[in-house]
């Protein structure tokens, strides 16, 4: 088992910004029977369809662990790995780790510790162009990192954390910039995308997707003054045409999220596809696929870019609304639309009294976008099937807190489920489904093998015979499997990695502790002596150690103080708003429980609060967490 050294050493490097645990050489170098993944959707495209095809119909289900990191910070994982050369890179919300692609031993860790200025405490990935990693923070940060070492190379403010602005998509870097986008819609953000260059950090350009003033789309706001808290923010990665120098941005929801009459107009651009020149940020065309919405019904993933038959160019889009959307690029006509999980309103509004909908909130599909294969010209899409109840209220808006007027009630979460669906891509007909247990948000891979991969939230991992559906594989790794699953050859051999412990979308039931499986076929398999049953596990330090104020003189971790009780609270910011103002949960500022109450709640929650103790809360974390939760009060 790995620790990573002594604790007092890799503490001083980690406040300095980066714990150099050993050096490496630069990834970029691609060896003989090295086959990578090198962004948050593997290409440009965003097909997320690999050539390799040493896993098989017939051997994969000898898959088996190599190894597994534990990555040292409880909360989310939504993280899409990225492997370049022998080097795999992985993040959490205040941690960068690179880490050797075949025996998961750590190369360097760049960690930022939490600050009070934290919005959400998320992150989706890196980008990597030329020797760098670029990557957000939830504090609205951009920072780059030298590949080879973890050294910081500029470290920007793109983002007011104060106003709900912070970074969490995985940017993308092509031909010396750096695309970054602002999240935080559910905060009033007004939405922006910007390029940065990738030496500097200087920012280039900027397009806001919230168009106030002489913008084109600014009449579609009614009310004008209701643009400036407009949403139009971006959580997930982005697409990007090199050919044509088309940058393609998906956008969220307008705010309030659940007040549509208060803001009168289509919203332009939220819900879209906005499509930019890449080079200057000029708008070349857009398409919105839920005007003035009113159930948050975000384009969450990134489209992927493919031809028809004819050799048409096209844009799949994937939406939360639980469809989704061909487009023809020339034309930027509708080719088809399918719903891909259940789809149902009571009415077309939110209404004070509340409207059931489906999909819910955290329904249709989530960051993790389809994958393409091109040579039977077929999608295959994770959704979430579970709905909700929208109610209306009047608009209230508070810097830095939920925009939400007013609330939306989730069913329980025992009737959650998720959808894996195969379709064809040139008029959209479905050819196979599978329901799955648990919603499916994690990323879809398909493969030259036949296989397509992915897992759900309660940690089922599945292997697919891509032409029928039928489960080759399935093993359960212990978490929520919410981030991307990828695959990826190094010195000719295939991996396939699974990140597993997720915290949000937590109400799904199986959380556990965010660790990176990195798995291959068995050495019998493989022609290779002996077996992989017996891997190797790897732990590294605390995250927390990084943040001084959780130390003590001795160099440990104290438990139940006050900065640390706010770092466990980021595990419920989701739920309960950044401040306990209060969203898909209750209101923690104006609860009128006592101490003793709230750790006995925690500790034995009932309705859909997820179930955090003992694991991977302790009894001092849960002590924390109340006594840090009785100070949000007014």
């Amino acid at each position: 088992m790995y620790i990573g050294g002594r604790l007092g050493q890799w503490l001083i490097g980690a406040m300095a910004g980066v714990a150099t645990l050993s050096g490496c050489d630069d990834p970029a170098t691609e060896g003989r029977g090295n086959t990578g993944w090198a962004m948050y959707n593997m290409r440009y495209d965003g097909v997320r369809s690999s050539p390799l095809a040493d896993i098989t119909k017939k051997n994969v289900a000898t898959l088996r662990p190599v190894c597994r990191v534990k990555l040292g910070e409880e909360g989310t994982l939504q993280a899409g790995p990225v492997v370049v050369g022998e080097t795999l890179f992985v993040t959490t919300a205040h941690s960068t780790a690179a880490l050797n692609a075949t025996t998961c031993q750590p190369i360097w860790r760049f960690v930022d510790p939490a600050k009070k200025v934290d919005v959400n405490p998320v992150n989706r990935g890196v980008a990597y162009l030329e020797g760098r990693l670029f990557r957000g923070t939830p504090d609205g940060r951009l920072v780059a990192l030298r590949s080879n070492s973890g050294q910081v190379l500029w470290n920007v403010k793109v983002g007011d954390p104060s106003i709900g602005e912070f970074t969490s998509s995985a940017p993308i870097a092509w031909h010396g910039l750096v695309y970054m986008g602002i999240a935080g819609g559910d905060w009033g953000i007004r939405g922006r995308v910007m390029a940065f260059d990738a030496a500097t950090g200087q920012e280039k350009w900027r397009f806001w997707t919230v168009a106030m003033g002489n913008e084109r789309g600014a009449k579609t706001w009614h009310i004008p003054e209701t643009a400036k808290h407009g949403g139009g923010a971006m959580w997930t990665s982005y697409t990007l045409d090199p050919r044509t120098s088309e940058l393609f941005v998906p956008t969220g929801n307008p705010a309030p999220d659940f007040n549509p009459t208060s803001r009168p107009g289509d919203n332009l651009f939220t819900n879209s596809v906005v499509v930019l020149d890449a080079t200057s940020g000029a708008l070349r065309w857009w398409y919105q696929v839920s005007p003035n919405d009113g159930f948050d019904y975000d384009l969450g993933a990134a489209p992927v870019l493919y031809s028809g038959r004819s050799g048409d160019p096209r844009v799949l889009l994937a939406s939360k609304d639980g469809n989704i959307y061909a487009l023809d690029r020339h034309s930027h006509q509708l080719k088809f639309k399918t719903p891909i999980t259940t789809i149902s309103k009571e009415g077309p509004v939110p209404t004070a009294s509340g409207v059931h909908a489906c999909p819910g909130p955290l329904g249709g599909v989530e960051w993790n976008g389809p994958a393409f294969d091109a040579s039977t010209h077929t999608f295959y899409v994770g959704s979430v099937d579970w709905c909700g109840t929208f109610s209306l209220g009047p608009p209230q808006y508070t810097a830095g807190s939920l925009y939400w007027a007013t609330n939306v009630v989730p069913i329980p979460e025992d009737t959650a489920r998720g959808w894996l669906t195969s379709i064809d891509a040139e008029d959209g007909a479905v050819r196979w489904k599978f329901r799955a247990p648990a919603p499916i948000v994690a990323g879809v891979t398909h493969t030259a093998g036949g296989l397509v991969f992915t897992g759900d939230l309660h940690g089922n991992f599945y292997a697919f015979d891509a032409a029928t559906g039928r489960v080759l594989y399935e093993t359960n790794l212990g978490g929520a499997i919410a981030g991307g699953v990828i695959t990826y050859a190094v010195n000719g051999r295939q991996y396939v990695v699974a990140p597993a412990g997720n915290i949000s979308r937590g109400t799904f039931g199986v959380l556990g502790s965010p660790t990176l499986y990195v798995m291959a076929l068995s050495g019998a398999a493989q022609g290779m002596a002996g077996d992989s049953a017996a891997f190797t596990t790897i732990v590294l330090p605390d995250v927390a150690a990084a943040d001084p104020r959780n130390v003590g003189a001795d160099g440990k971790l104290v438990a139940g103080s006050t900065a640390a009780g706010e770092k466990v609270f980021q595990l419920c910011a989701a739920c309960h708003g950044t401040h306990g103002e209060g969203g898909a949960g209750a209101n923690l500022q104006t609860s009128k429980r006592d101490l003793a109450a709230i750790i006995a709640y925690i500790k034995a929650p009932t309705g859909a609060m997820p179930k955090l103790y003992p694991a991977p809360l302790s009894d001092a974390d849960v002590a924390a967490v109340a006594a840090y939760v009785m100070t949000l009060r007014h």
